[in-house]
């Protein structure tokens, strides 16, 4: 349960942080670094992340974006089914 209420909340944190850089871009102000985006991804907030990229129209012409977020967001899913399978007690 713990784990599942990290996730909201690193997500939300992912799609609020794209909405303050779409603001700040269009409003010509100091930006996120795109490094910030890719971490809070491999932390887990991928699909917040990259949501927020399609809700905002934010970053969608970057194929790093497009691409990278959803390929982080499937290993994560593939490493977290391997420790699953292999690693479970319900054997």
């Amino acid at each position: 349960m713990v784990i599942l209420i990290l996730l909201l909340l690193i997500n939300l944190t992912g799609l609020i942080v794209v909405a303050a850089d779409k603001y700040k871009a269009v409003h010509k102000r100091w930006r996120i670094p795109e490094r910030i985006f890719f971490l809070l991804a491999l932390a887990g907030g991928g699909p917040g992340v990259y949501w927020g990229c399609l809700q905002f129209r934010h970053k969608t012409k970057h194929k790093s974006f497009m691409w990278g977020i959803p390929v982080i967001i499937g290993a994560e899913i593939v490493t977290i089914v391997y420790f699953h399978y292999f690693y479970s007690n319900n054997f």
